[in-house]
């Protein structure tokens, strides 16, 4: 569907916004890349009661289409930010049940939670091997912007995020051409996102799981 013109400015009316539902498509083929033969990932959301309660649920959705039923899912809620995603941990980790688990990845939807997700399983996990074994966790996140969701990858604080680009640039060539041939753009652009690093590269680095 074509976009319009706001008479009698000739201003066009069009919007630019990443594809959410494929940045969750892309978070479930992450998961199924590290965890081949299954596991259980504690997947970390944003909050539903809000304005922007859209951009969690597409991902959520996207996730669970590519997710393989073999990877339980077990979810808690954050906003956004690495101090909540702190505290949701930290609540789950005082759960009976969360003891028991056996969590082989953790995903969060977007990098500050899976940051702070992982500050707090290290200061939860003391000493010994259960240290070690949620510090060998994989940490997923999402959003990949250059100077933090992408650097904490290559630092290896996070093991892959998914890069949502840039949204201006491409919505101001979107207008000037707009402005230049007066033909209005389509209504809605959704921009495509992409793994970070390859899904090839996270399959190579996976380990068979226990169940």
């Amino acid at each position: 569907m074509s976009g319009s013109f706001d008479s009698p400015s000739r201003v066009p009316v069009f919007g630019v916004t990443s594809d959410n539902l494929e940045i969750g498509r892309i978070q479930g083929q992450q998961l199924a890349a590290l965890l081949p033969k299954g596991g259980t990932a504690l997947h970390i959301q944003g909050p539903s009661g809000t304005d922007a309660a859209q951009l969690p649920k597409l991902r959520i959705e996207g996730m669970q289409e590519t997710r393989p039923a073999a990877i339980q899912i077990k979810a808690i809620k954050g906003s956004w930010t690495e101090a909540s995603a702190f505290k949701a941990v930290t609540s789950w980790l005082r759960l009976s049940t969360s003891q028991q688990s056996h969590i082989h990845v953790v995903a969060a939807q977007n990098d500050a939670m899976a940051v702070g997700a992982k500050k707090e399983l290290r200061e939860f996990a003391v000493e010994g091997a259960e240290r070690d074994r949620w510090l060998s966790i994989p940490f997923l996140g999402c959003d990949g912007v250059s100077k933090t969701g992408q650097a904490w990858v290559r630092s290896g604080i996070l093991a892959a995020t998914v890069i949502a680009p840039p949204l201006a640039g491409q919505a101001l060539e979107m207008l000037t051409h707009a402005l230049q041939t007066q033909t209005a753009p389509q209504e809605l652009t959704l921009v495509a996102p992409r793994s970070f690093p390859a899904l090839e590269s996270l399959a190579a680095r996976s380990q068979p799981t226990k169940i």
